[in-house]
């Protein structure tokens, strides 16, 4: 347990971690409240087709150079009002309607990608998912848009309750059904975009899905459904995150699986109660018979036979990470080190652990680090550009073909007039410390990190990290 408390905390260091459980609850509980509808109306599959729009969305935006949410939004949402328009006509069924849509913009999507930036680390991130790399915008954004779907949702819940069960009657009632599952289709597209971040296209179909089957393995009543539901919701999206921190897998696999793994125990724990249920009806059964039988023959005694009952005890296996990392560094790196803290506002250590995923932060949300002390640890490279030499302290890391990416930062000696220190081989490891600072050329602002310290640790680190 210490060490599990020890580990959250060092999570919730990071302010990206933060806003990631933030804005991943929230599309946990708007998910898992549309997704018992979604699927009591058979209409789960939903999902997995908008995500598709979704991703075609994000290619045009990543193509015009727009921003992916003010978007993908609007078409999808346009998308989900088609697909239920296709799903009245006798000619194209539901699930048809989906495949013609999903398969038409996934397509458009390559097309679109494949046309201008090319398959990067970017488009994989949107495919399967990258809620540790969001910006400050995008989570205001993404909570506004999730307490709307709420509130929607709390507001009109007895007609979706209505129209959930029987359509027909609902509409014979005066209900005008058309237009709450429009409702049903604009809440769905909302939170559709805002689970991509987190999910990825292909995997934010299982976020709608899987907690309301597992709830639906529970209780029977729609509004228990929906409480556990969410509650199931919430749980796995945490748990998978957490593992994901520990065993650098990626975020959106690491709570499909959590929620996998949660819809098989309740459902293995569901048949087995209700095979002991049969079991105890057929005994009751047998045992009456039995009884009267005996009666009928005039037999004044009966034995009774009982079985004693049997209890199973399953323990989860527990993982220990105990092991910490340690690196000895030289009086000059620590000095260095030591003065900048004492300058105000300490040090931002990029750590190896969550490296890309705190890289990315830093270049999403700039703002927040302007200024501030900046360390890390890597390959120290150089690249020619024109007539100039650019210095970067990187580390490789998972690209769309394998380890062909990296993530890191340019470095440079700010002040001209010094002498200027000597940089290292190619391919040294080296730790930089400086402040983080931007240039601006060729009309496009860069980052990089002007330096107070560039040392060679006495301990390499890894040269390859996952997130």
């Amino acid at each position: 347990m210490p060490d599990l408390i020890t580990t959250l905390l060092e999570m919730f260091s990071y302010t990206f971690l933060i806003r990631a459980f933030v804005v991943g609850a929230l599309v946990s509980i708007c998910s898992a409240l549309l997704g018992v509808s979604l699927v009591l109306k058979r209409y789960s599959m939903i999902g997995d087709g908008l995500s598709h729009v979704g991703f075609g969305a994000l290619a045009l935006a990543t193509a015009f150079n727009l921003a992916p949410l003010s978007v993908s939004i609007p078409i999808v949402v346009l998308a989900a009002f088609l697909l239920l328009r296709l799903g009245e006509k006798s000619l194209i069924k539901g699930d048809a309607a989906i495949a013609i849509v999903s398969t038409s913009s996934l397509a458009l999507g390559v097309i679109i990608i494949s046309q201008t930036t090319g398959m990067n680390t970017d488009v994989c991130n949107y495919l399967f998912g990258s809620i540790l790399a969001m910006n400050k915008n995008d989570v205001y954004l993404s909570i506004a848009l999730s307490m709307t779907v709420l509130a929607l949702f709390i507001v009109f819940y007895h007609t979706l309750f209505a129209i959930t069960f029987d359509e027909t009657f609902a509409a014979a009632t005066g209900v005008r059904t058309g237009l709450y599952n429009m409702l049903i289709a604009f809440l769905t597209a909302i939170t559709i975009v805002l689970g991509m971040r987190m999910m990825g296209a292909m995997l934010i179909s299982a976020l709608i899905i899987f907690p309301a089957l597992t709830a639906m393995r529970i209780f029977k009543q729609f509004k228990s459904v929906s409480i556990c539901s969410v509650c199931i919701s919430i749980l796995c999206f945490f748990i998978g995150i957490v593992i994901s921190y520990i065993y650098a897998m990626p975020t959106g696999a690491s709570v499909v699986l959590v929620n996998i793994i949660a819809f098989i125990v309740c459902w293995t724990i569901n048949s087995l109660s209700k095979r002991r249920s049969r079991m105890k009806k057929i005994s009751l059964r047998a045992f009456a018979a039995l009884v009267c039988a005996l009666l009928a023959a005039g037999c004044g005694n009966a034995k009774k036979q009982t079985q004693p009952a049997t209890a199973a005890a399953f323990t989860a296996p527990k993982s220990n990470n105990a092991g910490t990392l340690s690196v000895a560094l030289p009086d000059s790196a620590a000095a260095v080190k030591q003065d900048a803290a004492k300058q105000g506002g300490g040090i931002v250590e990029i750590k190896e652990k969550l490296f890309i995923a705190q890289v990315n932060d830093v270049y999403l949300n700039p703002e927040e680090y302007f200024g501030k002390t900046i360390t890390l640890q890597g390959l120290f490279k150089r690249q020619q550009y024109k007539d100039t030499a650019y210095c970067f302290v990187i580390r490789y890391g998972p690209g769309c073909c394998g380890y062909d990416g990296n993530a890191g930062f340019e470095v440079a000696w700010d002040d001209s007039s010094a002498p200027q220190p000597q940089y290292p081989a190619e391919d040294e490891w080296v730790e930089a410390t400086g402040v983080l600072k931007s240039y601006e050329e060729d009309g496009f602002p860069y980052l990089y990190i002007a330096l107070t310290g560039l040392t060679i640790p006495e301990t390499r680190g890894a040269e390859f990290v996952t997130q």
